[in-house]
């Protein structure tokens, strides 16, 4: 039987500075899919990158006295720095500097030139330069845009209005191509008034840092219709069809909310020019907030996630993003959150079941997995919890509710330290090692630790990794989900996993 293909992506992240908790959370959350997906015996390509174009970077290279490739060259290494120390398992870093995506965009814009796409125009209106774009009176009167200057000039338009009505009838047809709800509808509103054609170049003379226009030397690419084709130069269009074919559509764009227009509108719109297949989702999540402001460059409030995960851990970091944030909403980070969560779940529930089962099989039953007999009602319940992990894994991975899988697998765990409670096998075994109903909690209580463990590993894959260990599996085991596989087992002897955060 052939795998079922997924094809996962980020957005491309602007070079010019230093990557904040916005973008780790984007790209955990794709990492975290990618992880399940394969769990789940599909074969995945999982896509980020950086988008190096346009006017801020060339802005930024000459404050610096350098050149704009020496600038990405540099500032691009960032991502990949952090990317590592979170443990992202992705399958290509693309840049929009790379030559092959270059020419490939080239061979875009000469396409829709022949094709009578594209067309020449002079265009007066207000440009910002912080969003690298025109925008209308009603956008500069609501005061959201920084750097707004008057501009007059040629440029090159593609017809995006050529497409509204088939855009909107596409929308409404397949309600769960925009997701969540609240985007799709924002996404509609827009598109109630008449969509203008979109401006897809800039002139060298004002800016020299970008894709040259191929039928006109004069001009470059805007830059957001050369970062959106990132999504199909990455995986061969126009060079290996038979790879392009395999992996387009994309399953799933992951994006930030404030960037659906540019997705959902602009990149729907010049795939249905070039007649290529549209992706099965965009999928735009909510803003950090930090004192409910969001967490951006430009507001200044930026958490440096690596200072958090040299202080740590990654793990710690990508247990907290993933479970904080129900998908589509806004979420506030503070630092006393990210300890409480840190402290509750991994501390004092995960890290906690995990010592005393261990200690007592280690003390009672000669570091090795009991067997599993004459089990009573109690124990037959919590056996029919851990037998269900795996089901409602799948059901909220299927929706992509990752935080509400965490919370179910956490529940079991919670009800794992309730069992042991119950049952208190260190006085049962203390009077007699063999009790079997002292073994059988044991042996339950561990292998309920193992198939949490194993669920959440996509989420905390070193540390995951880390307590299979010490009940006796290896990374083979990690995708077998039945139940008794521990039976004898040695436990290895361990310190804390999850150190409490004190609060100095």
């Amino acid at each position: 039987m052939e795998m079922k293909k997924f094809y996962i992506t980020t957005p491309l992240y602007y070079v010019n500075d230093k990557p904040h908790i916005g973008h780790a959370y984007t790209t955990i959350l794709a990492d975290v899919i990618a992880r399940y997906k394969k769990m789940f015996n599909e074969k995945v390509f999982f896509l980020t990158g950086t988008d190096e174009h346009g006017q801020k970077v060339q802005e930024a290279a000459d404050k610096l006295n350098t050149n704009a490739k020496q600038h990405v060259d540099k500032f691009h290494k960032n991502y990949i720095e952090l990317w590592n120390k979170l443990n992202i398992d992705y399958d290509k870093f693309i840049r929009t500097t790379d030559q092959s995506h270059q020419s490939k965009v080239k061979i875009m814009l000469q396409n829709f030139w022949d094709k009578g796409e594209i067309y020449l125009s002079e265009y007066e209106g207000l440009y910002s330069v912080s969003e690298e774009r025109f925008i209308t009176e009603k956008e500069y009167s609501e005061g959201n845009f920084r750097q707004v200057t008057k501009i007059k000039e040629k440029n090159y338009f593609f017809r995006m209005s050529k497409y509204q009505s088939r855009l909107i009838e596409y929308i409404k047809q397949n309600p769960n191509f925009i997701m969540p709800d609240t985007r799709k509808n924002e996404i509609l509103g827009f598109l109630r008034k008449p969509l203008a054609d979109l401006c897809i170049s800039r002139p060298k003379s004002r800016l020299k840092w970008g894709i040259e226009i191929p039928f006109d030397e004069n001009y470059v690419t805007y830059v957001w219709f050369d970062a959106l084709l990132n999504y199909i130069t990455a995986i061969d269009w126009n060079q290996k069809e038979k790879n392009f074919n395999y992996w387009w559509p994309a399953d799933y764009h992951l994006i930030g909310k404030d960037i659906i227009t540019t997705h959902a509108v602009y990149w729907i719109t010049m795939l249905m020019a070039a007649k290529l297949p549209l992706p099965k989702h965009i999928l735009a999540h909510g803003w950090w907030l930090m004192e409910n402001e969001k967490i951006s460059k430009s507001v200044g409030n930026v958490v440096n996630p690596i200072d958090l995960i040299d202080y740590f851990g990654e793990d710690a970091l990508r247990y907290f993003l993933m479970r904080e944030m129900t998908l589509g909403q806004d979420s506030s980070f503070s630092f006393e959150l990210f300890k409480k969560r840190f402290n509750d779940d991994l501390a004092n529930d995960l890290g906690n079941v995990l010592n005393r089962v261990t200690i007592l099989i280690r003390k009672f039953c000669k570091n090795k997995v009991p067997s599993i007999t004459n089990t009573d009602d109690t124990d037959k319940d919590m056996i029919d919890k851990i037998k269900s992990l795996h089901k409602v894994a799948t059901r909220h991975i299927e929706k992509l509710n990752i935080s509400q899988l965490i919370d179910d697998v956490m529940s079991v765990v919670r009800d794992v330290n309730k069992y042991l409670e119950i049952k208190q096998p260190w006085k049962t075994l203390k009077v007699d090692q063999s009790n079997y109903d002292g073994l059988n909690t044991l042996s339950i209580s561990a292998e309920a630790i193992a198939q949490a463990t194993k669920i959440l590993y996509p989420v905390i894959p070193g540390k995951s990794t880390s307590i299979l260990s010490i009940l006796g599996l290896n990374s083979k085991d990690f995708n077998n989900f039945e139940f008794g596989f521990l039976v004898n087992n040695n436990i290895s002897k361990h310190g804390p996993l999850f150190p409490r955060i004190e609060n100095d």
